[in-house]
């Protein structure tokens, strides 16, 4: 499975602009993240995981991490990417427990990246550039601000990684900033 095939299944299962941004948007995030953390001979697959992480929430929102098993094997994909695609939902949609690094990345910045490209929209730049964690700490902390971005599943992810909440918050900050550019590209070669 390569890139290609993971692009044309998700696309197939999704149409909204805004799942698509958020799948591209994982994707960078996860990619980013491989390399930040030592795994950089894993970056495409950590990114494969990141862009198929919702690949059954649009068509299948009742069977979130329950459907994805079977989209995925459409396209061959192995039993590492299905089991890490399904335990972003741990606890919330499906028992798939994170077990390694990479899973637990992704449980932790799933909601995250929602909170942190709701906190963008708002900003007269439109860009996660010049947004800083005092900003960011502060969105955190108003539940009404993008109110379905779960506070408590990204401090249960920054638990599981065994990171303090500001540093998962300061390092997803960080890996979005480092990639605006590249997923700009990427969306506008939708």
């Amino acid at each position: 499975m390569n890139r290609e095939q993971a692009l044309t299944l998700l696309k197939k299962y999704n149409q909204e602009p805004f799942h698509l941004q958020h799948a591209l948007t994982v994707e960078a995030v996860m990619r980013h993240f491989a390399v930040q953390l030592g795994y950089a001979d894993e970056a495409e697959f950590w990114a494969l995981c990141g862009l198929l992480h919702d690949i059954d929430f649009e068509k299948f929102p009742t069977e979130h991490c329950k459907k994805a098993p079977e989209l995925l094997r459409e396209i061959n994909a192995d039993d590492k990417l299905i089991h890490a695609v399904c335990s972003h939902g741990y606890g919330i949609t499906c028992d798939v427990k994170p077990e390694h690094e990479m899973e637990k990345v992704l449980f932790a910045t799933d909601e995250l990246t929602g909170l942190i490209g709701a906190a963008v929209r708002m900003r007269p730049s439109k860009s996660v550039s010049d947004m800083e964690l005092s900003s960011l700490k502060k969105k955190f902390k108003d539940k009404k601000f993008a109110a379905g971005c779960s506070r408590d599943v990204i401090k249960q992810g920054a638990d599981m990684l065994g990171w303090e909440l500001d540093k998962l918050l300061e390092q997803t900050l960080q890996a979005m900033k480092a990639t605006e550019q590249d997923l700009q590209t990427r969306l506008n070669a939708l």
